[in-house]
Order: structure tokens, then C-alpha cells, then sequence
């Protein structure tokens, strides 16, 4: 019996040494494959791991930047919106709030959290995952973030996670895995990173964000797409008071302050940053032309070219943004208004909203809008015949098109949506600083999405009056003449054979009023023609064109002929700034300046501007044609700026915003309006910024029926009015109120009052002087 209970004992003991030496077998086989996954999975063989470059430069396709004087984002070009911030910029609650919802333990482990993989191995992954920042840094990086399709694949992920991690965590502190995690994570609606997240869905730079705001970026890691701030706010809520609680949890905040946040609102800013939406999308847009000519002639120093959607470069601009955003604005408010009234004059109008053209040049206007589009460029590049392609254009589709009340979604066919956005008025505006040239706001047109020709440099149309102070200027430079010198104010003709006229040229004054004699000053203010046309035929039209021309105002299709003077030539809103700016500079034109450097990624500098300078009019002459533009503010079609009279007036209540301005400090401008009404201009100047508007339709038959609608005055003198207005409530942009700098010597009197007793003029011989 003791025997046979000896045995069994003995093969119970052999059978525990058996399963013990199979135990250990299979657990060094165990530990020998994983090593062996680990070695192979190294060695590439499961696929290719990052080189040791790749580890040392991760970072990739990073947009390029266009940055506001004033430091502010204008915009960015990107293929993937992703700008990198220092660790320096990560506010400490922004980093904690990471570290207690991802990864408490960061700052213990090597890139492996030794005990949350074996929590995650035992549990399953039930009581959490045991992926570290770091692993989720690799993923990010180096291997593909999708689904794996089997078990095995998953496995050998992983293993690649962990090796890169490793890898990772070698090569980089702490602080710069954090950096580049929150650099590189996508936040969905084009904001990869947490600078590009925290403008879209904050406005702010990520230094500012707060701890709620903080907290809901970072309960996006969990799942951006589950946890959109924009489509799902009760779940981001919810994730947002998970992250409040594990930063409780690990005492990154009190109890009290997460129980007094999680009851709040999310308090979402949405502010897209897509490529036809934000700030200053016109000048962006030619900031990219800029872009695309200088990368043509400044290659890397390896030959190959720089892309502005993916090498992070940093282009600083003399664009101010808080005056970007004043000039966006005035232009909004004037024309959403200016066009209820335009809309409500075209309702018996047959052919609106066209006027005085028969029905085939419609025809033709529509013909030819409908060949530029994208929609036939499109088509044509599918191969679709001409037919095809305009009888699609008749065929109704959705489409979204513009209202000033937001985007409409409709149906209509593609040739009435060109007809319907040819009815809305478009402005243009660019404010410059004359001394330096610097560009502080530049809009386009009235909505880049829908409208994207810009009005500022591309387009051109006829100036009207705002050309008459290049005549005058001429006319003080040569012949010294003073504002308070008198001519007739009676028709006046110009003989068939001079300057190569046909026949002779006898222009009209506006509303046909003439008589007595008027001083120069008197005839700038009522935009008189008639001494207009005496003061170009003094010194013929050649010294005028010479004069723009050296005021940066192309005159290649401008003719040596005297009716330029009274504005006919196409010039645009880009070149008249730059011109009027050499009157307000003492005579000097410096070039418009709009880019000042370009940095890469490294802060290297690889442009810097070299401002272009050169002395166009003397000291005196600019400073006279100065004197005569403020009587246009004090007296003539600009003193609108300054009076209240006409507050209740039917042109005023129906179309102009903001009146009245009552400004009273020293302001030089003119108005400028021409044939038909189709284009009403404003240039107005003060001593440290000449700010030009243009306000039109799309096609020149695009216009008011009467001039007290559609004159410069109406049309374009209150975006000026608005947006000056705004920018002097901020004194710190340093706009000036004060006097034009007069020059030391001035041997041609301005002081009407005074020249008229020095010269002994009849108290009633004109009452021409009291300007």
C-alpha cells in the first residue's frame, strides 16, 4: 500500500516536473518569438521603419504662414493646415490636461508603459488602453493609422509602435514629444495641430486658450471625428468634463474649479480657415501670385523649388490686421445697404441688371462670362463640344450661390446664376502708409467665394474726377500757379489738329451750370470741368502722362489726348493709391510694399524688401495740390465727411451708411464719377495714410440710373468715412489727426483770404475765396 502511494506520489511529481519544464518551454518559446517579431519587425521585414533621418526631421507638409504687422495670422496655403509652435507657446494646462487623459505616467517610462500594457493584456483592454503619447506620436508619424484587417496585423502595429517609441523617446526630451504631438494630430475642418485647432475653433493662439477650451481640444485625441465641437457639441461637452475629471483625479485642478467649468457652455468660435474664407482672402490670393513669381526666381540652394503648401514658410506682410478688419467691414455694411436700394430701383428695370445696352450686347456680356467660368473649363476639359457645354448651362442644377444674408442653397440654372451675381454692386479698397509705402488693408471685391476677380490690382476702370489733381499738380509743378488764382468758368474748346484731335473738343460741365470767373481751389472742390480743360491745355497732355507715370501708373494704353483730364483713362485702385500717395509723401512716390520678408521653417531669412523710392514732384507743388484737395472736403462733393444737413435727405436714408461722419480734422480727397454712373470713386488722404475705394458693378452697364445714386460721393466716399471712423477709435494704429506738413519754404500762397488782400481784390469781385 505504501508502496503503490509512493508511486502515485512520484508520478505526480513527474508529472508537475513535466508540466513545469512544458511551462518554461513554452514561455522562453514565448518571450523567443516575441523577440524574434521584435528583431524581424526592426529589421523592415514586416515593412520599412523611419531612417534614422526620418526620426531626426518627422515633421511634414507644415503650411506656409502670411503673418499681419502686427503678428496676427492673415491666412495660410497648406495642403495639410498645420503650423508648429515651440513647447514654450502650450499653456501648462494644455500639457497637463494631455498627460492626465492619455497618459499619466509620460515622464516615468521609456516610450513602454510597462503596467498599462500588462493592465491592458490581463483586463482586455476594458479598465483602458496602455498606448503612450509617445506610441501615439509613432502611429501619427510612421505607421498607418487605419484598422488593421486580422489579429496578426494588429500585433506587428503595434510592435512597430513600440519600436519606433523607443526609438522616439532616445532621440527627443519629453517636452518635444509633447510639442510634436499636439503639432501633429488632426483636429478635423482643416486644423492639423493645435495652432491651426485653436484658431478655428477658438480664434485664439493656443497661449491663450483656457482650461475649458484646453480641455475640450484635448478630449478630442479620444476620437476628433466622434468628438466635433462643430456637429457634436453635447458629446464634446460630455468628453470635455471626462478630461475636467481626470485632471480632478491627478490634482492638476481642484474639485472646485472642475465642478464650476463643467457646468459651463462650450463657447465655440468657429472661424474656418479654408482658402476663400477669413480675413484679407483677396490679398491672400495675390500673396500667392507673389509667391509662385518669387519661388520661379529664388530655387533652394539644392536646385530644387520651395512649395508654399508644405515647407512651412513664414511670409510677413505690412497688411495691419485690425485695419483689415475695419476695411472688410465698412465695405460690408455700405454695400449689403447701397444694394437693397440698387435692387429696388431695378424692379421695373426690363433689362436688369443691365442698363442702357440693347439685348444682343447682353447676349454677349452673358456669352462671355459663361466661356471664362470654371464650370465651361471644366467641361472642356472633359471633352464636351461646345453645344454640350452651353446647353448644360441652361439646364437647372443645385448650386449655392451669394445673398448678403448668407449663402443660398437653390436651384437654378448655371447662366441665370451669371446673371444674378452680375446684379450685385462690387467695391474695392487699399489704405497705405505714403512715407513708407507699407500696404495696412486691401479688399478685393465684396465676397472671394463667389466673386474672385480682384478690384484692387487686377481690374481697372475708368477714374472720372480723381484724375483732375494730376492735372493740377502739373499745372502748380510748371507754372507756379496758386490755388486761389482765377480762370472762367465758361465752356472752353480745345481746336480739331492740336495734340492730334480730330475735331474739336469742347466738354461740358456737370449739370451744364457755367459762369463768372473761379478760383482753382473752387473748381477741384465743384470738380469743374471746364477749368479743367484750360489748365491741360496750358501744358498739354504729355506732362501729365509723365507725371503718373512716375507716380507708378501704367500709361502704355493711355493717350497723349486732353480728354484724359477729365478721368477716362483705366487705371486701378493698386496705382491711384501709389500716386496720390507721392502728394501726401512732399512729392516723393515709394513704391506700394506688401511682402517685407520670407523666413523657412528655421527662421532663416530668404527675402527681405528693399523699399523703391524716387522724387516724382517737388516739395512745394505736392503740398499746393494737397491745399486744393482739402477745399474738395471743406466745400465740394467731399464735404459730406464733415456736415449733418442732409441727414434725412432720400439719397442719404436710402443708400448711405454711417452718415453722418462729422470729421474735422485736415482731410484731402476727391470724388471721382463716371460715364453713365458705372464707377464711383473716393481717394481720401490724411497725413500718415491715403486710403483709395472703388464701388461699381461687374460690367460698366451695371449701374445706377441718376448720378445722386450712383456718384463717388454715394457710392464710395462712406466706405472711406466707415472705416476711417473705426480706426481712429484705436489710437494705438497712430493714424494721424493733424496738419499736412507744410514745407519750410513756400513761395505759392495757399491763404486765399490772405492772397486776396495782398492783391487787392475787390471785397465783391468774387465771392471764390472763402474756401
Amino acid at each position: 500500500m505504501a508502496k503503490q502511494q509512493r508511486k502515485k506520489k512520484g508520478e505526480v511529481q513527474d508529472n508537475e516536473k513535466r508540466h513545469k519544464k512544458t511551462f518554461w518551454k513554452i514561455f522562453f518559446i514565448g518571450i523567443g518569438i516575441v523577440f524574434l517579431l521584435f528583431l524581424t519587425a526592426s529589421w523592415g521585414l514586416f515593412g520599412s521603419l523611419p531612417d534614422e533621418t526620418s526620426l531626426e526631421n518627422p515633421e511634414k507638409n507644415l503650411a506656409t504662414e502670411i503673418i499681419a504687422s502686427d503678428g496676427k495670422t492673415l491666412g495660410k496655403f497648406y495642403k495639410e493646415n498645420r503650423t508648429p509652435v515651440q513647447y514654450e507657446d502650450l499653456p501648462e494646462h494644455l500639457v497637463n490636461a494631455l498627460i492626465a487623459t492619455e497618459d499619466v505616467r509620460f515622464y516615468d517610462h521609456s516610450g513602454i508603459d510597462a503596467r498599462g500594457t500588462v493592465r491592458a493584456f490581463v483586463f482586455l483592454g476594458t479598465r483602458g488602453g496602455a498606448s503612450t503619447i509617445t506610441q501615439q506620436l509613432a502611429k501619427l508619424f510612421f505607421t498607418d493609422g487605419g484598422a488593421s484587417k486580422n489579429t496578426f496585423e494588429r500585433i506587428i502595429q503595434k510592435m512597430k509602435e513600440w519600436i519606433i517609441a523607443t526609438r522616439l523617446e532616445e532621440r527627443y526630451t519629453k517636452d518635444e514629444i509633447i510639442t510634436m504631438y499636439f503639432n501633429e494630430y488632426g483636429f478635423l475642418n482643416q486644423a492639423i495641430g493645435i495652432e491651426s485647432a485653436a484658431h478655428i475653433y477658438f480664434d485664439k493662439a493656443p497661449t491663450d486658450l483656457t482650461i475649458t477650451e484646453s480641455a475640450i481640444l484635448v478630449g478630442m485625441f479620444k476620437n476628433s471625428s466622434l468628438y466635433n465641437p462643430v456637429r457634436n457639441p453635447v458629446g464634446v461637452r460630455n468628453r470635455r468634463n471626462v478630461v475636467l475629471s481626470q485632471m480632478a483625479k491627478y490634482d492638476f485642478i481642484s474639485e472646485e474649479i472642475k465642478d464650476s467649468i463643467q457646468t459651463t457652455e462650450l463657447e465655440i468660435v468657429f472661424t474656418p480657415q479654408g482658402h476663400t474664407e477669413g480675413v484679407a482672402t483677396y490679398f491672400r490670393e495675390y500673396t500667392r501670385a507673389f509667391m509662385h513669381n518669387w519661388i520661379e526666381e529664388n530655387p533652394k540652394t539644392d536646385g530644387s523649388s520651395y512649395n508654399i503648401y508644405s515647407d512651412g514658410l513664414k511670409i510677413y506682410t505690412t497688411i495691419n490686421y485690425e485695419m483689415q478688419k475695419n476695411a472688410e467691414n465698412a465695405v460690408d455694411q455700405h454695400i449689403s445697404k447701397l444694394q437693397k436700394e440698387f435692387d429696388k430701383q431695378n424692379t421695373k428695370n426690363k433689362t436688369a441688371p443691365f442698363r442702357d445696352i440693347t439685348k444682343p450686347e447682353i447676349e454677349s456680356i452673358l456669352n462671355s462670362a459663361m466661356r471664362r467660368s470654371d464650370r465651361w473649363r471644366e467641361l472642356e476639359k472633359q471633352g464636351k463640344s461646345d453645344k454640350e457645354i452651353v446647353a448644360s448651362f441652361n439646364k437647372k442644377t443645385q448650386m449655392r450661390i451669394f445673398s448678403w444674408g448668407g449663402q443660398i442653397d437653390t436651384l437654378m440654372t448655371p447662366l441665370d446664376s451669371i446673371r444674378y451675381h452680375k446684379s450685385f454692386l462690387q467695391a474695392s479698397l487699399m489704405s497705405m502708409t505714403p512715407q513708407t509705402g507699407e500696404v495696412k488693408a486691401w479688399v478685393g471685391g465684396i465676397d472671394y467665394k463667389h466673386f474672385k476677380y480682384d478690384m484692387v490690382k487686377k481690374g481697372k476702370r475708368q477714374i472720372g474726377s480723381t484724375f483732375k489733381p494730376f492735372v493740377y499738380a502739373t499745372v502748380i509743378d510748371q507754372m507756379h500757379m496758386s490755388p486761389c488764382d482765377t480762370l472762367p468758368n465758361t465752356q472752353y474748346t480745345i481746336e480739331a489738329g492740336k495734340y492730334g484731335l480730330l475735331e474739336p473738343w469742347t466738354p461740358k460741365n456737370s449739370g451744364g451750370k457755367y459762369g463768372g470767373m473761379i478760383s482753382l481751389k473752387s473748381a477741384l472742390a465743384q470738380s469743374i470741368n471746364t477749368v479743367t480743360a484750360r489748365l491741360i491745355d496750358r501744358v498739354g497732355p504729355k506732362p501729365v502722362i509723365e507725371l503718373i507715370k512716375k507716380m507708378g501708373v501704367d500709361t502704355e494704353n493711355i493717350p497723349e489726348v486732353p480728354s484724359i483730364a477729365l478721368g477716362t483713362p483705366d487705371v486701378s485702385l493698386f496705382e491711384m493709391v501709389g500716386a496720390y500717395s507721392a502728394f501726401a509723401n512732399e512729392g516723393v512716390y515709394i513704391k506700394p510694399t506688401l511682402v517685407t520678408r520670407i523666413e523657412d521653417k528655421n527662421g532663416t531669412i530668404l527675402y527681405q524688401n528693399i523699399p523703391e523710392a524716387k522724387d516724382v514732384i517737388s516739395k512745394e507743388a505736392a503740398y499746393v495740390t494737397i491745399s486744393l484737395m482739402e477745399g474738395v472736403t471743406q466745400s465740394g462733393s467731399g464735404s459730406r465727411l464733415r456736415t449733418s444737413w442732409a441727414v434725412n435727405a432720400p439719397v442719404y436714408k436710402a443708400a448711405v451708411t454711417g452718415y453722418p461722419y462729422e470729421f474735422t480734422n485736415p482731410i484731402a480727397g476727391k470724388t471721382g464719377t463716371t460715364q453713365n454712373n458705372s464707377d464711383g470713386w473716393f481717394m481720401g488722404m490724411v497725413p500718415n495714410l491715403v486710403t483709395g475705394v472703388w464701388v461699381g458693378g461687374e460690367d460698366r452697364a451695371t449701374h445706377f440710373s441718376s448720378t445722386g445714386y450712383g456718384q463717388g460721393a454715394t457710392m464710395a466716399l462712406p466706405i472711406w468715412a466707415i472705416y476711417m471712423r473705426d480706426c481712429y477709435k484705436n489710437e494705438d494704429l497712430g493714424i494721424s489727426k493733424g496738419d499736412f506738413k507744410k514745407p519750410e519754404k513756400l513761395s505759392i500762397e495757399t491763404d486765399c483770404v490772405k492772397w486776396k488782400n495782398e492783391n487787392k481784390i475787390d471785397e465783391g469781385a468774387t465771392d471764390e475765396f472763402d474756401l
